[in-house]
């Protein structure tokens, strides 16, 4: 009886609970979904009915009390530019931890862990202090000028390293030397091996890498209230929630979960599109 308790119910009930738990979740954002093309008095009275008339109008409300033609390009930029550069530093130092034969790689990759553990609450004053010098001394000394949202991408580059080389580090020591050494003995050198060979052969977990801070930088509030709070420099998780003191005021909860909806639908798009490939990556390495 404890054998079968053990072999077959507890994976049975662990499918079944998470199973549970993927259907509760695409049941919330449908609902969140429907909630947005819902008049206000609709969406209190008949919360878990269709609209009876989809209201389309309530995302471009959404879209322009929250203005969010300025955070959606901010974002763009940050999380593109942002997930590039995350990708392009920690490659390399992966790289060289994971093919290091130095005892000090493998402490160097556990400050990497550790970084990872680091609240990002307790580091707000330092933040803020850093970008206030940061910014005194490009205004007065270098540039004459300087835009916060080039203090935000330094620190939500340097905030992501820990994770993005923590993963790739383990997923390149999975990788087999043996092409490596074949490339050494064709004349290929230590950079040439590592961009024609390393990288297309790491590609899984460099995507997986990349998502996942996509998705990350797209969603960062905290950090762009602190760092660029003005309203030209907004991401949209921060317009959105300027828009949440706007629409309850005036009880427009359609286009506020309109205003939900242009924030995260486009985040679950690419998960889905790329949630294989994140499941490949993250796994790859986990033996070595």
């Amino acid at each position: 009886m404890t054998r079968f308790v053990g072999d077959v119910l507890v994976p049975r009930l662990t499918s079944a609970a998470l199973w549970l738990w993927v259907v509760f979740n695409l049941a919330l954002v449908a609902w969140v979904g429907l909630q947005s093309l819902k008049s206000p008095g609709d969406v209190w009275l008949h919360p878990f009915s269709l609209p009876s008339a989809p209201e389309w109008q309530n995302w471009s409300r959404a879209w322009q009390a929250a203005q969010f033609s300025k955070a959606a390009l901010n974002s763009v930029v940050l999380t593109g530019a942002g997930s590039v550069l995350i990708v392009g530093i920690a490659a390399p130092a992966a790289y060289a931890l994971a093919r290091s034969t130095r005892r000090v790689a493998g402490g160097l990759t556990g400050y990497f862990a550790m970084g990872m553990s680091i609240p990002l609450q307790t580091l707000i004053i330092p933040v803020v202090v850093v970008k206030l010098s940061l910014s005194t001394f490009m205004v007065d000394w270098v540039t004459g000028w300087w835009d916060d949202r080039i203090t935000l991408l330094i620190f939500e580059v340097a905030l992501s390293l820990p994770f993005a080389v923590f993963v790739l580090s383990g997923h390149l020591r999975s990788l087999p030397q043996e092409v490596e050494e074949a490339a050494e003995l064709d004349g290929a050198g230590p950079l040439r091996t590592f961009v024609q060979v390393i990288v297309p052969l790491a590609r899984p977990g460099i995507v997986t890498v990349l998502v996942l801070n996509v998705i990350g930088l797209w969603n960062s509030t905290l950090l762009v209230m602190v760092i660029a709070p003005g309203e030209d420099e907004r991401t949209l998780p921060v317009a959105l929630l300027h828009l949440y003191g706007t629409m309850q005021y005036s009880s427009d909860w359609g286009g506020m979960f309109a205003g939900i909806g242009i924030l995260v639908f486009p985040m679950i798009v690419l998960y889905l599109w790329c949630g294989r490939r994140i499941v490949e990556g993250m796994t790859a390495g986990i033996g070595k």
